[in-house]
């Protein structure tokens, strides 16, 4: 009898264990998992009847705050300027799980469920108050979100602005955009319907394209190469380089010319200050091929190609905001390191890593971590959490970012005149890459930085599928967001 006492004793205990190694597994390990599952109609009315904290932008301005209304959910998300601020704020929908933006990485913290709003929450269950998330103030400057909104208009393409010493975006625009509140309506038909517009296609406005689309960023990666250069210390500004009218790419047959006869050099050489200048497709991709991938590759990935990078959030807080890696090819043969050097063949970017290589320039070398948010506040206005600037990297030294200065200031001085501003030292460099069947149009790019004497702002501007160089379809915007930055 007690032989079956014992194997019952051991089976009880063997429930019990099974039981809260299961529960366990449910009400921790898959909690954000089982909250965030769509089918999950329990989670959705305690989302939806949540008063979720605003989104702020860095003047107060409210981008995003919940609004009571008189149905089962009792608030609803509403979006000031939706498409102006949707590349940041993100969308929150009864039927679609945020997954992007701020509404995503910090939806733990919106909706008051973070550990840190604990006592929060015991608060206002003592007191019978309306327990309210926290609010997200961000680093985003609306005017100059504005601006670089505007310029961009109907163009498919991005623009970032990053402050130089700390790191904060400051404005980070794709379009087209889309207008949350579409996303937002209780109307749970007509926020399928939304969301099913949206979504559909390649060019789907739903997609960041500052954070979330790869470009080859053509003549921009020049500074990658550059820096790369004067790393080794065999470079300097007045070093000659082999250029020449045409490059033979090596092993092949193809020609690779230059877009201006100032590019070409004289007798076939040009210093490494005027092939930045006059963007010399012949000497940056012969110097791409005498230097190695290993060491373009090498100051790449110290620039931040090749991870993906977070520009937000925790899985503690959400989902976290991430920018998709930007990317050099691996152990190309020379040929195709000949165009990688050049930002075209396999080398690809986002617009944020892009103005991130402007940062690092105008940071003496130092590689910034970009952030979105500058605190959280809980709703009785405590400070839960400010963020501080981070070091990413220390990419290359004050020199050579000083020389990578010079020659981008040279850029505008030189062969690009439009691209000044009076009074203010500007630094630039712009691209323009070739895209689509037989290379029939263009990805024009800007990126650049100002004042250069005194880095304040960096900036990147994308316009994809356009049909001038980046110089002109690029160059204006990123002015326009330099001049709006410096006169405030």
């Amino acid at each position: 009898m007690n032989k079956y006492l014992r194997q019952l004793f051991t089976a009880v205990v063997a429930l019990f264990v099974i039981l809260g190694l299961s529960s366990t597994i449910i009400m921790a390990v898959r909690a954000n998992a089982l909250n965030n599952d769509p089918r999950n109609a329990r989670s959705l009315y305690h989302q939806l009847g949540a008063y979720r904290g605003a989104i702020l932008a860095s003047d107060g301005t409210v981008m995003a705050k919940s609004e009571p209304v008189n149905d089962a959910f009792k608030y609803l998300r509403t979006y000031s300027n939706g498409p102006l601020y949707a590349p940041v704020t993100g969308f929150f929908s009864i039927n679609q799980t945020a997954d992007r933006g701020l509404e995503a990485s910090r939806s733990m913290l919106l909706n008051g469920e973070a550990d840190s709003l604990i006592w929060q929450r015991a608060k206002a269950m003592l007191t019978g108050a309306t327990d309210q998330g926290a609010s997200i103030e961000t680093s985003i400057d609306p005017k100059l979100q504005q601006v670089a909104y505007d310029q961009l208009g109907t163009r498919d393409g991005a623009a970032v602005a990053i402050e130089v010493s700390t790191g904060r975006i400051l404005a980070m625009v794709s379009t087209p955009s889309y207008d949350p509140n579409k996303l937002a309506t209780h109307d749970t038909k007509a926020a399928s319907q939304a969301y099913n517009e949206l979504s559909a296609g390649q060019n789907s406005p739903l997609i960041n394209r500052a954070t979330s689309q790869l470009y080859p960023p053509g003549s921009t990666f020049k500074t990658i190469v550059a820096s790369a250069a004067l790393e080794t210390g065999d470079y300097q500004t007045d070093t000659k380089i082999p250029a020449g009218a045409s490059y033979t790419l090596p092993g092949t047959a193809t020609q690779l010319p230059n877009d201006e006869a100032q590019a070409d050099g004289v007798n076939g050489q040009i210093s490494l200050q005027e092939a930045v200048a006059w963007s010399s497709n012949t000497a940056f991709a012969q110097l791409g091929v005498k230097l190695g991938a290993s060491k373009v590759s090498d100051m790449a990935t110290k620039l931040g190609f090749g991870s993906t990078i977070t520009i937000d959030g925790t899985e503690s807080t959400g989902t976290p905001m991430t920018a998709t890696a930007s990317t050099f090819p691996s152990d190309p043969t020379d040929d195709k390191l000949a165009l990688a050097s050049i930002g075209q063949g396999d080398t690809t970017a986002t617009p944020l890593q892009m103005a991130m290589v402007a940062q690092a320039i105008a940071n003496n070398g130092k590689l910034m971590q970009p952030t979105l948010v500058d605190r959280v506040r809980a709703a009785d206005l405590t400070v839960l959490s400010q963020t501080k600037p981070q070091t990413m990297a220390n990419a290359f030294s004050k020199d050579s970012a000083d020389k990578l200065t010079t020659m981008m200031e040279s850029v505008v001085s030189e062969a690009n005149p439009q691209l000044a501003i009076d009074g203010i030292k500007v630094a630039a460099k712009t691209g323009t890459a070739q895209i689509g069947t037989d290379n029939s149009a263009i990805d024009g790019w800007v990126i650049g930085f100002a004042p250069a004497d005194d880095p304040q702002i960096a900036v990147a501007v994308l316009v994809h599928n356009t049909d001038v160089y980046g110089s002109l379809a690029a160059g204006p915007i990123m002015r326009a967001m330099m001049q709006e930055a410096l006169q405030q």
